[in-house]
């Protein structure tokens, strides 16, 4: 079988080779650039709980020793710094609740409203040494080749496979199975499959500045909502300054509408008064290291799939207003057409669950694209809204923060409740605080070797996830309780699924009860949640997680025999387990 084609080495790109590799799929990464990264400290991501943790996963270090961590939360007086900091006025009230200290020393993002947790907080890091963590996990990783200097100019496609054509000193032909466009806003993928690429233009532009220099609030993000000094512009636009290690700030400043030129000596007077607002009046010393202007634009592609060609991050999609983060939503692309791809490469093709990524991805970008629209001429109104509806002004500081702490309808990770591959009419479903299709809370579980783990490390392995909720198995050892109760006829019924599934216990789950069944996707999403051994309905769910039974996947032959499989398989579980 031929390695998957994926174009481009960025973020998005690395991650999908990775991902791929961990589920023993090769990939061969065209890069256009010589194999490393410009050092930018302008040029940041920001990544959220998940994507954090996917990359801490497939780079197997821990988040800290890649240069970057979770930072914690600490009390503040936020009636006096929100004066100062979002509001900008010394006539308003303000909250009294905590505002966080966002990045420690790395990473972590403190727009706020509300005193977090550690795990709530999203990582702050220049996106060069993101990079540089993958290439380092890539360069280890026996199944994914990186080809530097190879810019594609040509893709054919055949029923068999996919053709690419590079050109450059090492111009070749390159085969594969698949092939996966993560080559950024100008993506030659989306050009030559003839994608169209619609949406708005310049929706904002922000000039951007890396300074090493010592604020009043260390370890702080910061968000300015109307600073009073501004004397430079005719917008007294919002700032934010996110912290990075070695004293290091990044400061954004939200530009007015138009296509003024940022020239150098405007962007030092930005900083000298902005520096100086924040410090009573004087600017403290500061090394400029890097200066950018960044303009965002949203954009969604019409389709993210062409037959064996698929698109994902920025190729696909573009946005970035409110706080939002276009990486995070790439990382999870990734994250989703990995295990999709894996499955297909290893077991032949399934269509509807290949189809299923446009179906699930292009949704919950969409939807926060809509989102961001909508909340953009109320954010960005001016003050008219504000001085006449009471309050407004604080609601629109929590939808603001919201989308910088990738929470709510700005920033939260999408939900795949409608999608394709959701099971329908299972008797035994259940409501847990976990809806179908979101996210699964990162409990910690005991896994088949009776190690204790947290959930999230057993993703991204191509296999379901079967949890069971039994509360007191924490305080014995497995061997205690792994032949007792219930356990023999769940493992049967887990070892009777259609596809490799691993069996965890955990002891609580929120609002789940005891004997709960959850049911994980290989990317952490819940399919479904189950009251008790049902081995039926366990396997009509994992069923219509891989793309629906066999009769919808293949020719007309193999659907009498897959009927005949699945039939003999339920029964066999059920036999094996044990009626209900």
């Amino acid at each position: 079988m031929d390695p998957v084609i994926i174009v481009g080495a960025g973020p998005v790109g690395l991650t999908l080779a990775l991902a791929l590799a961990r589920q023993d799929v090769p990939s061969v990464v065209l890069d256009e650039g010589p194999g490393k990264d410009d050092q930018r400290p302008a040029r940041t991501v920001v990544l959220r709980e998940d994507t954090a943790a996917l990359l801490e996963r497939l780079t197997g270090t821990p988040v800290a020793d890649a240069g970057f961590h979770w930072a914690g939360w600490r009390s503040m007086r936020r009636k006096q710094v929100m004066r100062q900091i979002s509001f900008g006025t010394e006539e308003s009230d303000g909250p009294t609740d905590a505002l966080p200290s966002g990045f420690g020393q790395g990473l972590g993002s403190g727009l706020v409203t509300e005193p977090g947790t550690e795990s709530d907080t999203p990582l702050h890091i220049a996106q060069h040494v993101l990079t540089g963590a993958l290439r380092t996990a890539i360069a280890h990783e026996r199944l994914v080749k990186v080809a530097v200097n190879s810019r594609l100019d040509s893709v054919e496609q055949e029923p068999s496979g996919v053709t690419a054509h590079t050109r450059g000193p090492g111009g070749t032909w390159w085969r594969g199975s698949y092939l996966v466009g993560c080559d950024g806003p100008r993506s030659t993928v989306r050009k030559l499959q003839d994608i169209r690429f619609p949406g708005r233009t310049a929706v904002e532009r922000h000039a951007v500045a890396a300074l090493r220099t010592e604020l009043p609030w260390p370890g702080e993000a910061l968000l300015h909502r109307m600073p009073p000094w501004r004397t430079t512009g005719p917008s007294a636009g919002e700032i934010t300054a996110r912290p990075l290690p070695d004293g290091v700030w990044r400061l954004d400043w939200l530009l007015p509408p138009g296509k003024d030129l940022v020239t150098p000596e405007l962007l030092v007077t930005r900083v000298r008064e902005t520096l100086a607002g924040w410090s009573g009046g004087t600017t403290p010393p500061y090394d400029l290291l890097d200066t950018g202007v960044h303009i965002v634009h949203h954009r969604l592609a019409r389709r993210w799939r062409a037959g064996r060609v698929f698109l994902a991050g920025d190729a696909a999609h573009l946005l970035g207003t409110l706080g939002t983060q276009g990486l995070d939503e790439g990382l999870r692309d990734a994250d989703n057409l990995a295990w999709k791809l894996a499955l297909a490469w290893h077991h032949g093709p399934h269509e509807a669950l290949l189809d299923s990524y446009q179906i699930e991805r292009r949704a919950a970008v969409s939807a926060r694209l809509r989102a961001a629209d909508q909340a953009l001429p109320l954010l960005r109104g001016g003050a008219g809204l504000r001085s006449y509806v009471p309050g407004s002004a604080r609601g629109h500081d929590s939808l603001l923060t919201d989308g910088h702490l990738g929470r709510g309808i700005l920033g939260e990770p999408g939900t795949y409740g409608r999608s394709p591959l959701a099971p329908q009419h299972i008797e035994a479903e259940i409501s847990v605080d976990t809806p179908p299709g979101a996210q699964v809370t990162d409990v910690r579980v005991t896994a088949e070797d009776g190690s204790f783990v947290r959930l999230r490390e057993r993703l991204g392995r191509g296999a379901l996830l079967v949890v069971l909720i039994a509360p007191g198995t924490g305080v014995w050892e497995r061997k205690h309780w792994v032949s007792a109760g219930i356990m023999p006829r769940l493992a049967a019924a887990v070892a009777a699924l259609p596809h490799p599934a691993e069996l965890l216990v955990t002891e609580s789950y929120p609002g789940a009860a005891a004997h709960t069944v959850l049911l994980v996707r290989p990317d952490g999403h819940l399919v479904t949640a189950l009251s008790g051994v049902r081995p039926a309905d366990l396997y009509a769910a994992a069923e219509a997680t891989l793309g629906g039974p066999p009769q919808d996947r293949t020719n007309d032959k193999a659907d009498r025999t897959g009927r005949a499989d699945r039939t003999n398989a339920t029964a066999n579980a059920e036999a094996a387990a044990g009626t209900r």
